[in-house]
């Protein structure tokens, strides 16, 4: 494995160029052009093949080693957010309202760093590696990697494991996050638009105020999870945003209001959507309104295959130390990765890259997000490491 420290000791100063160049170049979800772009022409530089336009923008690299085995896949997003970023350093965005906040510029780079390294060791390589550059990780509910297996990414080459890293804010370099079965939450996103009678503030009897139905429709939602789900299940439902009235004395005809759920279990999902449609309607009705729902589901909960996330947490402790792999808990955040986690056993897995400034760390998705380059390299050598001892655990099992 020494070889692998020294590849990636060698395109360490590529990793990082590549990173800021997509960070001030950031692209939304199903825009990724110039970042597809860029990717087919480093990994024709490292003289990898490839396939490319699957979900339009997505690109799939292929390493074959020289001896026969079974075919692990790596994982990388593309998109950036809507954001404005707020960091002054010089490889700030230069899109005004987009921004990398998510790290997707690192896993890009990450990954183009690991295929570099295990295109030089295909004499090593008892298989196949795939390079998944997905686009519109961010485009919740719908995302880009179901449309890349529609798409065909597979069709070829079928994984007999999937891996996906994700930079981590919350864990320092050196350390690497991985549980062995929930990672993170199914994320369903709704909009409920409620339709009174608008009328004078002066005379709310000849009206049906909108705004007092909403917020009785949003106090009875939080019953949900502390009346209706196990203490013991997780659940959230979040409402995020809340628009309605026109000024100070009319009673306004109709408010709209968007939030989110977030679950692991299937049953708690059906549980809170169906008392979710429960609620609403029922309150409305008693108010004598209308109202129009519409509830997204998103993307399902992220659950690691136990036997490779075991895998990935012997990987990092071989690479890293023992210290390396601290107890976590999951967390509700999305992440369209499930998706090829429901059709391939696989894991997906933390890295550490919190700032040396410890303290004005942001959280991702924030204007402010930064992180720690010096995890990057790290990054793409566990990768390459993760890969290999994956198909030698594959080919033990034949």
């Amino acid at each position: 494995m020494s070889n692998i420290l020294d590849l990636i000791k060698h395109i360490e100063s590529d990793i990082i160029t590549i990173r800021r160049t997509l960070h001030q170049n950031p692209e939304l979800s199903n825009e990724e052009y110039e970042t597809s772009r860029l990717v087919q022409e480093t990994l024709t530089r490292y003289g990898i093949e490839f396939q490319s336009g699957f979900a339009e923008t997505g690109v799939l690299g292929i390493i074959k080693g020289d001896k026969p085995g079974k075919t692990v896949a790596l994982r990388a997003d593309m998109d950036a957010l809507p954001i404005q970023e707020a960091n002054q350093h010089d490889h700030t965005s230069k899109t005004p309202g987009k921004m990398h906040a998510c790290g997707h510029d690192a896993h890009t780079a990450m990954l183009l760093g690991t295929g570099y390294a295990l295109q030089q060791l295909k004499d090593q390589i008892q298989g196949t590696v795939l390079l998944v550059f997905q686009p519109a990780e961010e485009n919740a509910p719908h995302g880009g990697s179901q449309k890349m297996m529609d798409d065909g990414v597979f069709a070829k080459y079928q994984p007999d494991v999937i891996y996906g890293q994700h930079v981590w804010p919350y864990l320092p370099v050196g350390q690497i996050g991985i549980r062995d079965k929930e990672m993170m939450g199914a994320s369903d996103r709704f909009s409920v638009t409620i339709r009174g009678r608008g009328g004078h503030a002066s005379m709310p009897q000849d009206g049906n105020d909108a705004i007092i139905i909403a917020n009785q429709v949003i106090s009875s939602l939080q019953t949900i999870v502390s009346r209706n789900v196990n203490p013991l299940d997780s659940a959230v439902l979040t409402v995020g945003r809340i628009e309605g009235g026109y000024r100070y004395n009319v009673i306004p005809d109709k408010v709209y209001f968007e939030g989110t759920v977030r679950t692991y279990k299937p049953e708690v999902k059906d549980k809170v959507k169906k008392r979710f449609h429960q609620i609403i309607k029922q309150t409305v009705e008693a108010f004598d309104a209308e109202v129009e729902i519409e509830y997204l589901d998103g993307y399902p909960a992220t659950i690691n295959t136990p036997k490779w996330a075991q895998q990935a947490r012997a990987t990092a402790q071989h690479m890293l130390g023992d210290e390396a792999t601290p107890s976590l808990d999951p967390v509700l955040a999305g992440e369209d990765f499930s998706r090829f986690l429901n059709q391939y056993p696989g894991a997906f897995i933390w890295l550490g890259t919190k700032i040396e400034d410890a303290e004005n760390q942001k959280p991702l998705h924030d204007p402010a997000f930064k992180l720690n380059e010096k995890a990057l390299p790290q990054g793409s050598m566990y990768m390459a490491r993760l890969a290999l001892e994956t198909l030698e655990n594959l080919q033990e099992k034949e």
